[in-house]
């Protein structure tokens, strides 16, 4: 993969030919997907508190949890976020996701995000916190991070988001193989039903 980069050619899995292969095989043979569990409330807190807040990655991601659990979003919604898209209000955020997996016509829909009852786990609070850390003002609100600590431009890849739900889970004395991005979206769905 880092060679097709390196010598300017997309990466061959990402190929529609392929992509249509792909598609066919799991049509005719059938898709043993991995069921990934809920982050229920209590597993988002332990994931929050491992988070290092003194360091940009770590207020981003809190972000990113809270407003992926909170909003119930999928990580394709979420890392499709943009500063645009956001709205303050009085009684926190209204979210415009302009394109969504039940969504099929691609009109768009708001959602509403309101202040949580804890500072610590508040997604809108979080995310007051994350733009004015990263001085973000327009664009991609969720975007990665190096190791040094630099912020690039580009938009966070979906796959970045499982990343960070295993990284924070495994800190947080989790099972990483049972938690994924679908994690937060499931796990507010769980809160909801409890």
């Amino acid at each position: 993969r880092r060679y097709h980069a390196e010598a300017g050619f997309e990466d061959p899995t990402e190929h529609p030919r392929v992509r249509l292969v792909w598609k066919g095989i799991r049509r005719t043979q059938g898709w043993d997907a991995t069921q990934k569990e809920p982050a229920v409330t209590a597993d988002l807190r332990a994931m929050i508190a491992t988070l290092d807040l003194d360091r940009l990655i770590g207020v981003r991601d809190r972000a990113l949890l809270l407003i992926g659990f909170a909003g119930a979003l999928r990580r394709s919604e979420l890392v499709a976020l943009d500063v645009e898209h956001v709205t303050e209000r009085q009684e926190g955020l209204r979210l415009f996701i302009r394109r969504s997996k039940r969504d099929q016509e691609a009109k768009g829909y708001e959602l509403g995000l309101l202040y949580g009852s804890d500072p610590d786990t508040c997604p809108v609070r979080a995310y007051r916190a994350w733009l004015e850390a990263a001085e973000i003002t327009e664009g991609p609100i969720f975007r990665p991070i190096t190791r040094h600590g630099r912020m690039g431009d580009e938009r966070l890849s979906d796959r970045a988001v499982a990343l960070v739900v295993k990284r924070c889970a495994k800190r947080a004395g989790l099972d990483p193989a049972v938690l994924a991005g679908h994690s937060l979206r499931a796990g507010f769905v769980s809160a909801a039903a409890d």
